[in-house]
């Protein structure tokens, strides 16, 4: 079971923990930039008597291809973080073979400051300047995937599984129950897994893909949810791969299927638990406003920390219900910024534009800064819309290269993520993009090579 408590724990709760469990091995965990596990595995007596680890600061600034950017402006002298536990994450490894916990790690220099380029210290420093107003976010991710046969031909596209019943899904299957119990035994998997490591999953629905799926988080502390989308990816690949199966969170898998989000639900309480984007009568408060405003306004800058793959641009562009400019509105799915029906106490602004793919620590960290600006800055919303956002213009980048110059362009959002991560996590994203543009693509061979 998770040790999650808002209480924290000591090294010597944790030695206690382990010994119960008969612990032999500790996965030591940090998140990278795209949002996977990085560390080291060691035997349980080496992590309690050592109570850290090392690892060099240029883990951040390797591409998802395993190439480096280049950038003069990067310090390469690989220096080393000193890595200490977080002591309220450890966790069983449900499918390891030998008692094994996991535990993820935050970032320090030799000084003792927390490394501005890890993905978790960038979250926990948008999260101190609410803490310094008396205000604590709440947010609720959630998460969709694709379940696909599995693939070791990347030049082959995705196809959906097999089910149950022997045929891949050819139609469209929304909520459809019938459609989820085809994959029960990755499933079942998939919540004692789960359960076993404390991650609250509350809902699991079909979504409009072949195969595509969506589970809901129940909401809660903002780092906690955080931890909890990273390591369910984790599990959700594992618990598919144990059955032949891939699960995929790309943004866009395949051509004609609908793209993956992670839309993320976030209010705003006082030191009491008092909501604070709802008035005593019930109508939306001048913070709640304010932070519509700051989204609207600031969006646009940040969108490559919500779609920050090449492939993310193509659920943006093409996917079905993604969202396309900054409009927002009540109960209608068709905008970016969706505020669902709820009585006052839980009054919340739901982010649609976060895909799947998104390092859940940098876009919860990017949404929640929009927010906060917006809420500082005492910026007004438009005018909530009626209709369909659909019919209106496209109002955000529709590709990696022109959301990394809208973020390199906002002072605001670099000064408040971090200089230093903002001038990162944009080297690597170009380089990344430039090893894209290399590739010639079945399409170009298709149609231009005796075409043109």
């Amino acid at each position: 079971m998770s040790v999650q408590d808002p209480e924290k724990r000591d090294m010597e709760w944790l030695r206690l923990w382990m010994q119960q469990h008969a612990i032999t091995e500790v996965e030591c965990l940090l998140p990278d930039f795209t949002g996977n596990a990085r560390g080291k595995i060691l035997p349980a007596s080496k992590f309690l008597k050592e109570g850290g680890m090392r690892l060099p600061e240029n883990i951040f600034l390797q591409t998802v291809n395993g190439d480096w950017p280049d950038d003069d402006n990067i310090d390469w002298t690989e220096r080393d973080m000193e890595l200490h536990a977080d002591i309220n994450t450890p966790r069983l490894v449900p499918w390891a073979s030998e008692p094994t916990a996991q535990v993820i790690h935050d970032c320090f220099d030799a000084d003792g400051n927390p490394v501005d380029m890890a993905p978790r210290s960038v979250l926990r420093r948008v999260l101190n300047l609410y803490e310094a107003q008396g205000w604590r976010p709440v947010v609720a991710p959630e998460l969709e995937f694709f379940l696909v046969k599995k693939n070791e031909d990347w030049d082959y596209p995705l196809e959906p599984p097999i089910g149950r019943n022997g045929r891949p899904e050819t139609a469209r299957q929304s909520f459809s129950i019938d459609a989820v119990n085809e994959f029960d035994p990755i499933f079942e998997d998939m919540y004692d897994f789960c359960e076993a490591q404390g991650l609250e999953v509350d809902t699991l629905i079909h979504e409009s893909g072949a195969a595509q799926m969506e589970v809901n988080f129940i909401h809660g502390d903002a780092l906690d949810l955080a931890d909890q989308v990273f390591l369910f990816k984790r599990t959700m690949r594992e618990a598919a791969m144990r059955h032949d199966v891939y699960a995929t969170f790309m943004a866009k898998p395949m051509k004609n299927e609908p793209g993956s989000a992670m839309h993320i639900h976030q209010s705003l309480i006082d030191a009491n638990g008092n909501n604070l984007f709802a008035n005593a009568d019930g109508s939306h408060s001048e913070l709640f406003l304010h932070f519509i405003g700051g989204m609207q306004h600031y969006i646009p800058s940040a969108v490559a920390l919500f779609a920050p793959n090449v492939n993310s641009y193509r659920r943006l562009a093409f996917g079905d219900s993604a969202p396309r400019n900054m409009a927002w509105g009540e109960d209608n799915r068709t905008v970016g910024l969706r505020v669902p029906r709820s009585v006052p106490a839980d009054r919340r602004i739901e982010n649609r534009f976060a895909g799947a793919d998104a390092n859940p620590y940098l876009a919860l960290a990017a949404s929640l800064a929009c927010g906060y600006l917006g809420m500082m800055n005492k910026i007004a919303p438009t005018e909530q819309i009626q209709g369909s956002a659909y019919n209106m213009p496209f109002g955000v980048a529709r590709s990696l290269e022109e959301a990394l110059l809208e973020l390199e362009q906002c002072d605001e959002l670099c000064q408040l993520l971090g200089p230093r991560f903002v001038n990162a996590f944009i080297s690597v994203k170009r380089k990344e993009y430039e090893a894209f543009f290399t590739v010639i693509s079945a399409w170009e061979r298709e149609f231009l090579l005796l075409n043109v």
